[in-house]
């Protein structure tokens, strides 16, 4: 890349709709699509975009993220120069509502002066995408704007390109200001600065409630936005863990469904996501529900428009039913019985 690009992820947000996916994580982390996290297509589209220097700044639930990615090696970010950097956030609490926030980029600005990247892009970890940020960079610097917002169908992407040395003397005078954040900068309409709009067109999910968890993840089970997102070319990286097959026992249904290896299926499953390792029990019938891995559903069951996070064990004989737009949820290592029946 002719103008190095710096990548800059908030993994500190903290978003009160989707508060029982993230009680014992970041919103980073936050299972998706069958193997990934949510934080591996910002991540990837900035690797697939040239970009060799990446900062996550986290806040203090962050033994998933960091387990996650590691050095860095499945993204090549293993590098003696460059690559990932991880900077844990100075705020005592999470706040919700400032991506970016110069406090926490003022307590590691040293990394931001290192840098010889001209220009740096601030993204949060929760957006579904695969995005050329060069093409945008481009766009950035031909229009000769200080900041660029990139936004799909109107709405903000919660993502920002500006040039490191403005960043820089932002964060510093913070206090003079009273800009807390890049966010504050670009809605203060009183600003000196050229703010320039980005429309995206591909596809695009900003996943930041529980109810747009599981739209977006059982729209990706459809072919068409399915094609939008996994690109040959750019491909969408993460954590590569060895799994055994999935074994669909005599008597198992499968329809238009996302199965993940490592899974034992003797049920019926329509139009659902199956995590690694998911076990579903004989007479039970799962539908349009997101099941996460290792979670355990046993025989004679009947789940519809649920989200099982991670290890969640359902005894024999237990129906749970959700809706579309409010879906049924179960916390990490919950234990749903008969005598529980929902």
């Amino acid at each position: 890349m002719q103008n190095k690009l710096l990548g800059v992820i908030d993994a500190t947000t903290h978003k009160n709709g989707i508060e029982d996916l993230i009680t014992n994580r970041s919103m980073s982390a936050i299972p998706f699509a069958g193997r990934y996290r949510l934080i591996d297509f910002v991540l990837s589209s900035m690797v697939n975009s040239g970009i060799e220097s990446v900062a996550v700044f986290h806040g203090f639930q962050n033994r998933s993220l960091m387990d996650h990615l590691g050095s860095g090696r499945e993204w090549d970010l293993n590098r003696k120069r460059d690559g990932l950097f991880f900077f844990p956030s100075p705020l005592k609490e999470p706040d919700s509502d400032q991506l970016g926030s110069f406090k926490q980029f003022k307590q590691n600005i040293d990394y931001f002066y290192r840098s010889d990247s001209q220009y740096a892009l601030i993204s949060n970890c929760h957006t579904v995408c695969n995005m050329d940020f060069e093409s945008i960079l481009q766009r950035h610097i031909s229009t000769h704007s200080d900041i660029t917002e990139i936004k799909h169908d109107g709405q903000s992407l919660e993502m920002y390109i500006i040039e490191t040395s403005l960043l820089i003397d932002l964060v510093q005078n913070e206090e003079t200001t009273g800009y807390r954040s890049i966010v504050d900068v670009v809605r203060d309409s009183r600003n000196t600065y050229k703010v320039s709009e980005y429309e995206y067109i591909g596809y695009a999910a900003l996943i930041n409630t529980i109810e747009k968890y599981y739209k977006y993840s059982l729209e990706i089970i459809s072919p068409q936005i399915w094609k939008q997102l996994f690109l040959k070319d750019r491909p969408i990286y993460t954590k590569v863990k060895d799994e055994p097959p999935t074994r669909y026992n005599k008597g198992a249904v499968v329809k238009n469904s996302m199965i993940a290896n490592g899974c034992v299926i003797e049920g019926h499953v329509e139009n659902c996501i199956l995590f690694r390792g998911v076990k579903i029990g004989k007479g039970t019938v799962v539908r349009n529900s997101v099941i996460m891995q290792k979670s355990q559903i046993g025989e004679n069951c009947e789940l519809d428009a649920v989200i099982l996070d991670k290890d969640v064990k359902i005894e024999n004989g237990v129906t749970i039913k959700g809706t579309e737009t409010i879906p049924h949820v179960l916390r990490k290592g919950t234990i749903q019985g008969a005598l529980m029946n929902s």
